[in-house]
This record gives structure tokens, C-alpha cells and sequence, in this order.
């Protein structure tokens, strides 16, 4: 039987990645540097290379990477299908002129250090890709990724983790020049295209007619732990599909993302899966860390010092002209420059494939990886840089927000709750052309919403990862239509705390409720049944006789009186928000005095309105 201490051995490296995270992240932001530059200084200094706390990073980035997938995913929710179509002009145009020309400039400077013609091209394509992790991380963190820069950097990024197949097939053919043209190697790469389309396929049929029965089926159990897993489930069995293919594990997740991006879950999944993406990036950037050899750097310093610079720099520029050839402005082009400038992800597979092959020596692998690790730390540096510069600029230079790309960054409205209430307020908003994200956690709700062409996603209102996941950062107004009380008044202190932008309107359940929603500075609240009973009787004068401009007055008068009852009971001691939060019922009263006394129809009412009337 194992003993203690070998139960415990997982749990000091596990210490010592939040220790350092924990240390180094808030210390970055606080400089202003970002949290990628900390998780990466962060795996240096604990890495084997300076303190030696955690070793084995090849084992660590091997689990890390899985936050990557993750991350992609989540991207891939955010994006339609046919917004991805749209953008087809910068994946396949301006991302191919940028591997192209970027690898041409790398391979030629190699050629001039003394590599071989088939190692300055694995070098060339070794480094013209870019970090995906990093420049993603660093639109999330500014929130550019739905502006016309961000989707532009996506676009190019997306097509290097397309061309990796391609790439992959290439390096074992150079290694044997003469069996590059032979009808055996073409067959071999013609059926790895094969296998990858018809994984693809695979996920797309998957994607397209399983998966939303599955969630629906899933939620309906109500067992919100099996949501979480069948999420994780989707995702990395997808990438673990696409990496059996020789395409990248995050590529499956990017596009299982796509596929459910017009699903009713999107919301609730992305809000299940942020958390582990979270911690397994930062695991990935403190593995990168510590890949990095300080020894090795050290011995080497004078080289690393100006090729690192010099390739960041090289591959900005040429990023940023290729991106103002494709019609962005220069502030966006530097910026599109800047985040495409660090060596990526793929290259720490490629250059010792490279060197297993032998078109690279063992020092040439050790210089481009020590390299490759040197630009993920300058490139966010750069990043800083610029935008920092750019920041300086008049605001009148910036590009109008019209410019801003069609996409779904979060609706200008957030609707909680499509029940009988919550219907007619969607109508009216859609009615009005408005912008609207409907969530709500009932199965039946949603299937009636797509009979009748609403668009309603699953998800628990109460749950800020679900209102962050659906936009509530960026919306304008959320309308919680919620029918349980306590659900509402969560809510809406949530929205308060959290998302200080967004206005709330709240659907008050009775006149405890009502006043507890006001004591909770929400912006409006209504009573559900108040209004409609005014109609009511509004139309029952009308009908008794009562001139219809009289009947208004009336109802104006009584509305009147309510509200400024509402406020005087507001700020009765006795019926504040944590009393009504207890319990505390709010006797009704009339809002006029009664003409005349109550009097029973029956010997039991009689007795009892004399009772009531006895009574303080």
C-alpha cells in the first residue's frame, strides 16, 4: 500500500506553480507589463535553470497545452460560421503572405549564419509562426478581439495552425531530397490530407447533429457537474482527434467552438470551461518559462542578444506592412505587428523534429529553441510598447467603432428569464431591432423559443461566469425577468457589483419584492401583476359609464399614490431589505380611506369582519 508521502508527492510542484503565479501576475499588472510577461518570468525563476523548484518542463507543457485548446475553443464560440467566412480573404491571403515572406527573410538571414538549404527553411518556418497563446491572451486582457485588429490577428493565426499539417509532411521530405518527388511520398502526404479532411468531416457531422440533442438532454438531468464534463469531453476529445490526424490539438477545439457557436449552450459552456482555461494557460506560459535554458543564454548571450531583437522586430515589420497592404490603418497595423512578432507555440515541436531527421545540428536546435523562448518574452514587451506609443495619438486618429467588424461581442440587452413575462418583453425589444441575448435555464422554454424563431441560450443567470460568458460586461441594459424572487435580488446585486455599466430592470414579483429591488438600487422595477391590474380596472370604469379621460385621471392618481406609498414603505425601518429578506410580510391597505364600513353577506363573514374590526 502506498504511503502517505507518495499520495502527497503531486503537491509541491502544484504549490509552487500558484505560488509563483500568485507572486508574479499581480506584480506584472501593477508594472503594467501584463499577466503574460509574469506567468513567463514566473517559470524561469522556478524552472530548473535559476531556483530548480520544478523540473521536467517538456512533462509540464504537455498537460499545459491543453490551455491552449481551451482557449481556442472559447474563441471558436465567440465566432458564426459565416462570420468566419467572411474573414476567409485575411485567413488564406494575408495569412499565407505572411508565413511566405516571413519564412523567406528567416531562412535567408540562416543561410548567411551557415545553415544547410533544408535547415534554413525549417528554421524559416519554424519561426515565422507566431504565438497564439500570447497574442490571444493579450486581446483578451485589452478586450480587442471582436475589433477589426483583433479578428485581423485571428485570421492570420488561424491559418498558421492550418498550414501546420502541411508542414509537418515537409520536414520528413527534406530530409530525403530524392524521395521528394517520388510517387511513394506523394502518395504518403496525399493520405495524410486524406486522414485530416475526413476527421474534420467527422467533427462536423458530430458537431452539427449530435451534440446539441446531447446538451439538451444533459441539462434536462439538471446535474450541473455533467455539463461540465461532456464540455471537456467535446473539447479535448475533438483535439485529441485532430492531433491523431497530424493537425493541431487546438485546431479540433477551434473548430468543435465553431460548430457550437450558434447553439443554445454556448453561453453555459463557455462559462464551464473559463475556468480551467485560465489555469492551464498560465501553466503553459510558466512551461515556457522554464524551458528556457539560462545556462545555455548565458554562454550564448552576445548571439541570442541580437538575433532575438532582431527577428521581433523583423517579423513586426513585416506583419504590419503586409496588414496595411490589406487595407488597416497604421496604429492597427503596428499593433497586428507587435503581437504576431514572438516565435510560436509549434516551434518547440518542429526544430527538434528538424534535428531527429538531421537537417539541424544539436547546437543549431538549442540556438533556435533558446531563440524561440527569448521572443514570447520581448514580443509582449514590443506590445506594450506600441500600444502604450499609439495611446499618445489624438483619439480623432483612432478609427470610428462603425469600423468595427459585424460580430457578436456581447448584445447592447441582456434578457434573464423567457417565461410568460419575459416573452413579452423579448417581442418588444426584438420588435425594436435591439440586440438581444436571452438566457434561460428551463429545457422547455427554449425549445418553445425556436418554434417561434427566438434565440435563447441555456444558462443560469445567477452564475457570473454565465452573465460574463453572455456579454454583461458590454451590455447596456439586463432585463431580469426572472419568476423567483431571491433569484432576481442575486442578480441584480450581481450585475452591481460586477458589471457597473449595465443598467438593471427588474421584474418585481409582489410589493416585498419591489421594495427589496429598490433598496438595491436597481434602475426599474415593475410589478408583474401592478400595471395590468390598473388596465383592468381602467377598462372596468369605462365600461361602468365613467368618461374615458376621467378613467385615466383616476388610474394616474391611484398609480401616483402607490409610487409614493412604495417610497415612504422603502424607508420604513421595519420593512428595509434584510427584514423583507426574513420574512416581513407588507400588510395591504387602501390607498383612500373607505366611505363606508364593511359588512358581511353571511352569519361566518359577519363574525369574521367584526373580528378584523376589533382588532389594532
Amino acid at each position: 500500500m502506498a504511503d502517505a508521502a507518495e499520495h502527497a508527492s503531486f503537491l509541491p510542484p502544484i504549490l509552487t506553480f500558484c505560488a509563483a503565479a500568485v507572486i508574479a501576475v499581480p506584480l506584472f499588472r501593477k508594472l503594467g507589463l501584463g499577466a503574460v510577461l509574469g506567468y513567463l518570468i514566473a517559470g524561469i525563476v522556478i524552472g530548473p535553470s535559476v531556483m530548480g523548484l520544478v523540473g521536467e518542463a517538456e512533462n509540464v507543457r504537455g498537460v499545459a497545452e491543453l490551455g491552449v485548446v481551451l482557449l481556442l475553443f472559447i474563441i471558436g464560440l465567440e465566432l458564426k460560421i459565416s462570420n468566419l467566412f467572411a474573414m476567409r480573404r485575411d485567413i488564406f491571403g494575408l495569412g499565407l503572405a505572411q508565413i511566405v515572406l516571413t519564412c523567406a527573410l528567416i531562412a535567408t538571414v540562416a543561410a548567411l549564419l551557415g545553415h544547410s538549404a533544408r535547415g534554413m527553411i525549417v528554421t524559416g518556418l519554424a519561426l515565422s509562426l507566431s504565438a497564439t497563446a500570447i497574442a490571444l491572451q493579450v486581446l483578451e486582457e485589452r478586450r480587442d478581439l471582436a475589433t477589426r485588429y483583433g479578428q485581423r490577428t485571428f485570421s492570420i493565426l488561424l491559418f498558421q495552425d492550418l498550414s501546420i499539417v502541411p508542414i509537418l509532411a515537409l520536414v520528413p521530405l527534406l530530409a530525403n531530397t530524392e524521395a521528394l518527388g517520388s510517387g511513394q511520398a506523394l502518395a504518403g502526404a496525399a493520405g495524410a490530407c486524406a486522414r485530416a479532411f475526413a476527421a474534420v468531416a467527422l467533427v462536423v457531422i458530430v458537431g452539427r447533429y449530435l451534440l446539441n440533442p446531447l446538451f439538451r438532454l444533459l441539462a434536462a438531468s439538471g446535474a450541473r457537474e455533467v455539463m461540465t464534463a461532456a464540455a471537456l469531453l467535446v473539447v479535448l476529445g475533438a483535439a485529441m482527434l485532430m492531433e491523431q490526424v497530424g493537425l493541431s490539438m487546438a485546431m479540433g477545439a477551434f473548430l468543435a467552438g465553431v460548430l457550437l457557436a450558434e447553439s443554445n449552450f454556448r453561453h453555459q459552456l463557455e462559462a464551464d470551461i473559463e475556468p480551467f482555461r485560465g489555469l492551464l494557460l498560465g501553466l503553459f506560459f510558466m512551461s515556457v518559462g522554464m524551458s528556457l535554458d539560462a545556462n545555455y543564454v548565458r554562454q550564448n548571450a552576445l548571439l541570442l542578444l541580437v538575433l532575438a531583437p532582431a527577428l521581433v522586430i523583423g517579423k513586426s515589420l513585416i506583419a504590419a506592412a503586409l496588414a496595411r497592404g490589406f487595407g488597416s490603418s497604421w496604429p492597427d497595423a503596428l499593433r497586428i505587428g507587435a503581437l504576431l512578432a514572438p516565435a510560436g507555440e509549434f516551434s518547440f515541436v518542429l526544430v527538434p523534429l528538424g534535428g531527429e531527421v538531421g537537417l539541424l545540428t544539436g547546437e543549431r536546435v538549442q540556438v533556435i529553441t533558446a531563440l524561440a523562448a527569448l521572443t514570447m518574452l520581448l514580443g509582449p514587451l514590443l506590445a506594450k510598447f506600441i500600444e502604450s506609443q499609439l495611446a499618445l495619438r489624438p483619439t480623432g486618429e483612432e478609427p470610428a467603432p462603425d469600423d468595427l467588424p459585424a460580430g457578436e461581442a456581447g448584445g447592447s440587452v441582456i434578457v434573464i428569464g423567457f417565461g410568460r413575462f419575459g416573452q413579452v418583453v423579448n417581442q418588444v425589444l426584438l420588435a425594436n431591432g435591439a440586440d438581444v441575448t436571452v438566457i434561460d435555464r428551463n429545457i422547455d422554454s427554449i425549445r418553445s423559443a425556436a418554434r417561434f424563431g427566438f434565440k435563447v441560450y441555456y444558462g443560469d443567470g445567477t452564475r457570473l461566469d454565465v452573465l460574463r460568458a453572455a456579454g454583461a460586461g458590454s451590455a447596456d441594459v439586463v432585463c431580469v425577468c426572472v419568476d423567483d424572487a431571491a433569484a432576481a435580488l442575486k442578480i441584480a446585486e450581481i450585475v452591481h457589483a460586477e458589471f457597473p455599466r449595465a443598467r438593471t430592470f427588474v421584474r418585481a414579483i409582489d410589493r416585498p419584492h419591489a421594495i427589496a429591488l429598490m433598496n438595491r438600487e436597481v434602475d426599474f422595477q415593475l410589478r408583474e401583476t401592478f400595471e395590468s391590474a390598473l388596465q383592468f380596472g381602467r377598462a372596468t370604469l369605462e365600461e361602468l359609464g365613467v368618461d374615458a379621460e376621467a378613467a385615466r385621471l383616476v388610474t394616474e392618481d391611484v398609480r401616483r399614490r402607490d409610487i409614493a406609498r412604495l417610497v415612504l414603505q422603502r424607508s420604513d425601518g421595519l420593512l428595509g431589505g434584510q427584514d423583507l429578506l426574513h420574512g416581513v410580510k407588507v400588510k395591504p391597505e387602501p390607498l383612500t380611506p373607505p366611505k363606508r364600513k364593511a359588512a358581511g353577506l353571511s352569519a361566518e363573514t359577519r363574525d369574521l369582519v367584526a373580528d378584523a374590526e376589533a382588532r389594532p
